[in-house]
C-alpha cells in the first residue's frame, strides 16, 4: 500500500529533525571560527557593515579561501550571528555583512567572546565526541581545564556581563542590604558593581588565598582570604555565583556556612544566588534547551545546574526556611533564602 502524503511529510520531518541536530555542531564550530577570525571585529571597525574582501583583509585569510569565507558567513548568517544584504537595491551585486544583536555581544566593552571561547576551547569540546563510552566507565576526570588565564577571561566577562543586567532588573533585591559578601567572588567583579550601584552596601569578597592576593587594589570592596568550606565572614547577605560548581552535599556544607553568617529573617538577612533553575516557568524553547545543554556541559568539569526540585532539596537540607526564585535573567535566575 502506498504511504500517504501526510504520513510521507512525518518522514521527512523526522530526518529533518535527525539532520538539523547531527550538523548542529557546526554551527558552534562556524562560531569559534568567527571568533578565532576576528569577523565581529572586522565588520565593528569597519562602521557596521564590510564586504567579503574587506572581512579577509582584516582577518589576514588566504585569497583563495574567500570563496569559502563566504559559506561560514551564509552559515553564520543563517544562525543569526551576523545579517547581510545586497549593496543595491536589485537584489544581486556584492553582498555586505552587519552585526546582529547576538554579534553586538562579541564587540566592545561588554563583549562576551572571551566567555565563548573558553567554552568553545578544544579540551572542553573534545570530549564530548566520547560522551557515550564516557558514560559506560567508572567516573573520572574528562577533562583538562584551559589555561587559568583564558578561564578567569571568560569568567570576569559573563560575571560583568550578567551583573549588570541583575542590578537593573533585580535592584530591589541588592536595596536595603547593610552588608554583603560575595562567597568565591574572585577579583570582585561581581561586589564591584553591586558597591558601585548601592554606596551604602558594605560589600567583601571571599576566596582563597591564591586569589586575593591578586585582588585589585580598591577603597569599595575588602577581599579576605578563607575557605567556604570552612566558614564565611558575618554579613546581612551572602551572594553566590559558584553552587553550580559543586555536587550536592558540597553545596549544603557552603550553605549551611552562609546560613551561620547571616542574622535572622527579621534582620533583613538573606543568601542570594545567581545561578539557572532548568525547566523555570519560561515557555521559550530555545531557553530551556540551552539550560539542559549547559548542565551537560557543566557534567565535563564535574557541575551541575539544578532544576526547582535539586534546589529545594539542598536547601532546606541546609536549614533554610524559604526561598524565592526570581526568573528575570534569561537563562539564569536569582534566587534568595532566608533562614
Amino acid at each position: 500500500m502506498a504511504l500517504t502524503t501526510s504520513t510521507n511529510q512525518a518522514l521527512l520531518d523526522a530526518q529533518l529533525e535527525l539532520w538539523h541536530t547531527t550538523f548542529a555542531y557546526i554551527k558552534s564550530m562556524a562560531l569559534k571560527s568567527a571568533l578565532d577570525l576576528g569577523i565581529a571585529d572586522a565588520i565593528h571597525n569597519h562602521g557596521g557593515t564590510a564586504t567579503l574582501p574587506q572581512i579577509a583583509a582584516k582577518a589576514k585569510l588566504h585569497p583563495s579561501k574567500i570563496t569559502c569565507l563566504r559559506r561560514l558567513m551564509r552559515v553564520l548568517t543563517a544562525t543569526g550571528i551576523f545579517s547581510v544584504k545586497h549593496l543595491n537595491n536589485g537584489g544581486d551585486g556584492e553582498l555586505a555583512y552587519g552585526l546582529t544583536p547576538a554579534s553586538q555581544l562579541l564587540v566592545g566593552s561588554m563583549s562576551q567572546s572571551p566567555f565563548m571561547s573558553v567554552i568553545l576551547h578544544g579540551v572542553f569540546v573534545s570530549p564530548f565526541l566520547g560522551l557515550g563510552t564516557w558514560l559506560q566507565h567508572e567516573c573520572s576526570d574528562p577533562t583538562t581545564q584551559p589555561s587559568v588565564h583564558s578561564s578567569n577571561q571568560g569568567m570576569v566577562c559573563d560575571s560583568s556581563f550578567v551583573m549588570d543586567i541583575a542590578i537593573k532588573e533585580c535592584s530591589d533585591v541588592f536595596r536595603g542590604l547593610i552588608s554583603l559578601v560575595d562567597v568565591a567572588g574572585g577579583l570582585g567583579g561581581a561586589a564591584l558593581a553591586i558597591s558601585t550601584a548601592f554606596p551604602c552596601v558594605k560589600c567583601s569578597v571571599l576566596d582563597l588565598p591564591e586569589v586575593t592576593t591578586n585582588a585589585p587594589n580598591s577603597t569599595r570592596v575588602k577581599y579576605i582570604a578563607g575557605d567556604m568550606f570552612d566558614s564565611i565572614p558575618p554579613a546581612n547577605a551572602v551572594f553566590l555565583k559558584v553552587l553550580h560548581d559543586w555536587g550536592d552535599a558540597d553545596c549544603v556544607k557552603i550553605l549551611r556556612n552562609c546560613k551561620k553568617a547571616i542574622p535572622p529573617r527579621d534582620a533583613g538577612a538573606k543568601v542570594i544566588i545567581l545561578d539557572m533553575v532548568i525547566g523555570d516557568e519560561s515557555s521559550n524553547i530555545k531557553h530551556k534547551e540551552t539550560q539542559v545543554l549547559f548542565d551537560l556541559f557543566m557534567m565535563f568539569i564535574n557541575g551541575v545546574e539544578r532544576d526547582e526540585e535539586e534546589w529545594k532539596k539542598i536547601i532546606f537540607e541546609a536549614g533554610f526556611s524559604d526561598y524565592k526564585i526570581i526568573p528575570v535573567l534569561g537563562i539564569r535566575s536569582i534566587i534568595e533564602l532566608y533562614p
